[in-house]
């Protein structure tokens, strides 16, 4: 009888090394990528040498991480944010020209429901909050207006909430809106400031990282989300410049270029006035990303 393969023994030096032997050796990606994060979590526990309750505790987090994950909160994305996993994404995979617009991480609260206005309508749905009068423009790295952008955008509240966080507090779809740019690339809409907030921290996430003494501030900011035939989509944030946690943003999102002044005008009422333009680079597929 011909013996089997001889199994090596598992160990602490070798770990790493047995689980790749027994993945496949083909060009598919997924062994590859298996190999490499099981290296690395590998190397982490040899580093940290957790005892077994502690590895339980990390069994336990990631439970309760998906135990808090619905339709309407997403805390994988929030735990990906807030650990700089997706910005860091963004990073290696949006390269611009300078003058280009960045992207940002889309953030847990993005919803891709949201329903079509007209140009200069009014997203605020309860009316709570000062008032701010949002226009842009689309554009070209020539600075050729883009036509028919598809303009998706969603933000906090006046007490730094979501709808989406807020069901039965806020009307469905309050502060979200998608336009579509006109044939010099403008759009324009009506909403009230947003303000900044703590990210929240009644979930595993955030009390994590709350323990841990994490700055869990975001800056008050819109969301915008551009997409238009032809171009990289765009997904991004713009910040407001007088907000005090600007350099401790705990998605990593602000960038310097996307910091715009929120200019007050009291004609006719306490208003906020806030322009800025979107430079959208090529897809290099030559299509919509």
């Amino acid at each position: 009888m011909t013996p089997g393969p001889i199994a090596l023994n598992f160990s602490e030096a070798n770990s790493s090394e047995i689980f790749a032997q027994r993945l496949p050796q083909s060009d598919d990606a997924l062994p590859q990528v298996l190999t490499a994060v099981v290296t690395h979590l590998h190397a982490a526990i040899r580093e940290l040498r957790p005892t077994q309750a502690d590895w339980r505790k990390v069994i336990e987090f990631l439970t309760d991480v998906g135990h808090a994950s619905d339709e309407r909160r997403q805390e994988w994305v929030l735990l990906s944010d807030l650990l700089g996993a997706s910005a860091l994404v963004e990073e290696i995979n949006s390269r611009r020209p300078k003058t280009a617009t960045p992207n940002t991480v889309r953030g847990p609260f993005f919803r891709a429901d949201v329903p079509q206005l007209a140009l200069g309508s009014d997203i605020s749905r309860d009316g709570v909050g000062e008032r701010l009068q949002v226009s842009g423009r689309v554009e070209d790295l020539d600075g050729e207006p883009i036509a028919n952008a598809e303009i998706i955008t969603w933000q906090a509240n006046a007490q730094g909430f979501y709808e989406n966080q807020q069901p039965d507090l806020q009307p469905e779809f309050n502060l979200r809106g998608l336009f579509r740019s006109d044939v010099d690339g403008r759009f324009r809409y009506r909403t009230i400031k947003p303000s900044g907030y703590r990210v929240p921290d009644d979930g595993p996430v955030g009390r994590l990282l709350g323990r841990a003494g994490y700055p869990l501030r975001r800056p008050a900011h819109l969301h915008f989300m551009i997409k238009a035939q032809g171009f990289e989509t765009i997904t991004t944030h713009i910040y407001d410049g007088s907000d005090p946690h600007l350099a401790e943003d705990a998605i990593f999102g602000v960038k310097q270029e996307l910091v715009r002044a929120f200019e007050r005008h009291d004609k006719g009422g306490p208003c906020w006035r806030l322009d800025f333009t979107f430079v959208m680079v090529r897809s290099k597929k030559g299509a919509e990303e």
